[in-house]
């Protein structure tokens, strides 16, 4: 296909209700019902290339997530968690990859095109291909310039915030199109009380007189698996993580560091907030501490149970 996008040259299948069809073969129909009304769940996952093989970072907690989010939009995903893993593992040994990123995706396909998609099939995929550094390849050295969006980000009590939903990432298109329209790489997205929620596709954390925070489930973010994992090597690394916290606006200015968390993201330094300068405008020590935890375990695989051998 000679327009296909640079990022997906090289992928021969994808994985699509039960079979694997070539790259130009996974197509729906014009009249799917998530095309339309947004009615699908999906997940990022990375495979990393570690010491001990290629390996799916917390493939289950992904998995889990997927089947959580189709749960809340009555999507009876018709296969297992078992199937789908088995799928993915061959999809990436077919495709050769020794690293790369992993959409899952289940979507209300071809029906009645009426808002109830009781009575449409669910569909399935699985793509996998190789993907670099999300924010640009120095963002994970040098960090990123972000601005506070103007658009917010919804509350729980009208879409829910725990579900990882395509048609609630029109929400994050808006953040994105906005800041990187103005010269910035991405972007920050309050809530509705006009906090800090979190970024596009990312989960948020502040530094601050040696402690972590980051802002909690109550002020409308998803609840990132990097996230999880990221408080996780910050408190076994001996530092005081507050993963409940409330920030606004005005402390993300005169906080000493900041950085973003997310499966695409992975760790990735802010260097400056609205034009205002973030600490030294580098990647702070104790960012760079977190990092580089974070890709030494990936590296090593040492956390056995969060990976996924391929």
């Amino acid at each position: 296909m000679s327009d296909r996008p640079e990022m997906f040259e090289g992928v021969e299948e994808i994985w699509l209700d039960g079979e694997f069809v070539d790259f130009e073969d996974a197509q729906v129909h014009l009249l799917t019902h998530a095309l339309h009304y947004g009615t699908g769940v999906f997940e990022g996952v990375r495979c990393y290339d570690t010491d001990n093989g290629p390996a799916i970072f917390r493939w289950e907690e992904h998995l889990e997530r997927l089947f959580d989010s189709a749960k809340v939009y009555d999507i009876d995903i018709p296969f297992s968690r078992e199937e789908l893993t088995e799928a993915t593992v061959e999809l990436i040994d077919r495709e050769g990859l020794a690293s790369c990123y992993i959409r899952p995706i289940a979507f209300y396909g071809y029906g009645p095109l009426g808002l109830n998609p009781s009575e449409s099939p669910v569909q399935v995929g699985l793509a996998a291909w190789p993907w670099g550094a999300y924010l640009g390849e120095d963002a994970l050295e040098n960090g990123v310039d972000v601005a506070i969006s103007s658009w917010r980000k919804y509350s729980s009590s009208q879409i829910p915030t725990n579900a990882k939903t395509t048609g609630t990432y029109v929400n994050s298109v808006l953040a994105s199109l906005e800041a990187t329209g103005n010269g910035y790489t991405e972007a920050i997205v309050l809530n509705k009380e006009g906090n800090v929620a979190e970024g596009p596709g990312e989960n948020l954390f502040l530094v601050r007189d040696g402690e972590i925070f980051t802002t909690g489930l109550a002020e409308s973010i998803l609840d990132g698996i990097t996230r999880q994992s990221v408080i996780t090597i910050a408190e076994e690394t001996g530092y005081t993580v507050h993963d409940d916290a409330t920030i606004s606006r005005g402390e993300l200015y005169t906080a000493d560091e900041l950085f973003f968390t997310g499966t695409a993201a992975e760790v990735t330094p802010i260097r400056s907030v609205d034009d205002n300068q973030i600490g030294q405008g580098t990647k702070g020590p104790v960012t760079d501490e977190i990092q580089t935890a974070f890709f030494d375990l990936i590296e090593t695989g040492d956390r056995e149970e969060w990976f996924r051998y391929v």
